[in-house]
């Protein structure tokens, strides 16, 4: 007997739709986009928030705000260090914001070869 995988029903499909679309949107921001490239560098350590905002010049108010948007669509996770905040990437929830656009784009339609992701990114 062939195990068959079931198809997402269309009201699970829209919810998970809107939630990437949620996550997009998070890191629609040339600041946020900066702050996910700079943490993806620094993974799997991460940084504390004095260090992204030495890094990236985003005075602090402002630097907090992008965060907590960013955490609010889980695509960077916190810990407290003594006094500091630690943010990390979550490479999950990328890797999962990915394979959506990855099953789309290069399985299902072939509208993009997959060798030519891999390459864009090297």
């Amino acid at each position: 007997m062939q195990a068959t995988t079931k198809a997402p029903s269309p009201g699970k499909s829209a919810e998970r739709v809107a939630k990437y679309a949620d996550m997009f949107s998070a890191m629609g921001t040339e600041p946020r986009l900066r702050i996910m490239q700079l943490l993806l560098t620094a993974h799997p350590e991460g940084l504390v928030v004095t260090e992204i905002q030495e890094e990236l010049e985003i005075p602090n108010s402002t630097l907090s705000h992008h965060l907590d948007k960013l955490r609010t669509e889980d695509l960077v996770a916190v810990k407290r260090q003594g006094t500091f905040l630690r943010y990390t990437a979550n490479t999950e929830a990328l890797q999962e914001l990915l394979q959506f656009l990855y099953a789309e784009c290069c399985t299902r339609n072939k509208a993009v070869k997959p060798q030519d992701i891999v390459q864009i990114c090297k």
